[in-house]
């Protein structure tokens, strides 16, 4: 008579207990439950810091526009944003102008003096960047360096000599001070921007038009300024913001009340010596910062365009 041993047989339970495998994938799990944990909060932080960081840009912006709404005494020393009483007011002093003058002849000057601006940096900068990039000439490099070099020359510095020579021309009180240099090349800032862009174009190009037949003014007018686009409309965005905010330039020049730019307009609506109206500044501040917003809006897209544009494959 034979004895049979028998061995226990262990469960699918009682063998996976406290197996390594088990172990190994519940520290797994929880690493990665920590990991979402670490990366949830770093997401949450940062959303919290760029929303701070929005609320300080915007808060002046805010603050006008909601003081545009309230009335003139309510508006210094008072820290509360939202308008206790509200009032459309300042908007129909604003619209009325001032000093006899009516707030569409502030419009109209500060439109003319941008859209000029416009006009000149594009068609002096377009010339002069693609004679500095395309064009081999005598001393190219000396006269690059030079202009790049004013871009290191204070305005203030320029203020005295300038004001001298156009007084000495009889064109003080014009607006001819506000836009000559732009349509003589002086602003070396478009001129470099749109001479590093211009670089960036194969030369394959040019050479295919000279085989052809063409000259300089047909391969400027026929390539380069169709491809310069980007940086065309990135320079018209910052000449037209320039000189719609510009306030010193209008300040110095003009003399007579009806050729006020709205900068120089927002200025005379506080005067220390009487009475001022902070309700209408800030009513005509909004009315003045529409423009150049929508400005922008427009044409946002094309600013990274225009300063990061890559140069094209041939």
């Amino acid at each position: 008579m034979s004895t049979v041993s028998e061995t226990p047989t262990l469960t699918t339970e009682a063998r996976g207990a406290g197996h390594p495998t088990d172990d190994r994938t519940e520290q797994q799990s929880t690493a990665r439950r920590s990991a979402r944990t670490r990366r949830a909060g770093k997401r949450l932080v940062y959303h919290l810091a760029v929303l701070a960081l929005v609320v300080v840009i915007l808060y002046p912006a805010v603050w006008m526009l909601m003081s545009s709404f309230k009335p003139s005494s309510d508006i210094i020393g008072n820290i509360n944003v939202i308008p206790e009483t509200w009032t459309f007011d300042n908007y129909t002093k604003a619209f009325g102008g001032i000093a006899g003058i009516s707030f569409w002849t502030f419009f109209k000057n500060s439109l003319i003096l941008a859209v000029a601006s416009v006009v000149g940096v594009v068609l002096s900068a377009t010339v002069s960047a693609y004679a500095f990039a395309r064009i081999d000439f005598p001393g190219r490099g000396v006269f690059f360096a030079i202009m790049i070099g004013t871009l290191l020359l204070p305005f203030h510095v320029v203020i005295i000599p300038q004001y001298i020579i156009f007084n000495n021309l009889g064109l003080v009180n014009s607006f001819w001070p506000l836009l000559l240099g732009k349509f003589l090349a002086a602003e070396a800032f478009f001129v470099f921007l749109m001479v590093q862009f211009m670089r960036n174009l194969p030369r394959e190009l040019d050479e295919a038009a000279r085989i052809d037949g063409a000259g300089h003014v047909r391969i400027f007018r026929s390539i380069m300024l169709p491809l310069m686009r980007p940086a065309i409309i990135t320079s018209s965005i910052f000449a037209f913001i320039w000189s719609w905010n510009d306030f010193l330039g209008p300040l110095l020049y003009l003399k007579q009340p009806d050729l006020y730019s709205l900068p120089i307009a927002l200025r005379i609506y506080v005067d220390q010596t009487s009475v001022s109206d902070y309700g209408a500044q800030m009513a005509m501040a909004v009315l003045a910062l529409i423009p150049v917003l929508l400005f922008f809006i427009a044409f946002q897209r094309y600013i990274v365009a225009g300063v990061a544009t890559q140069g094209l494959k041939g």
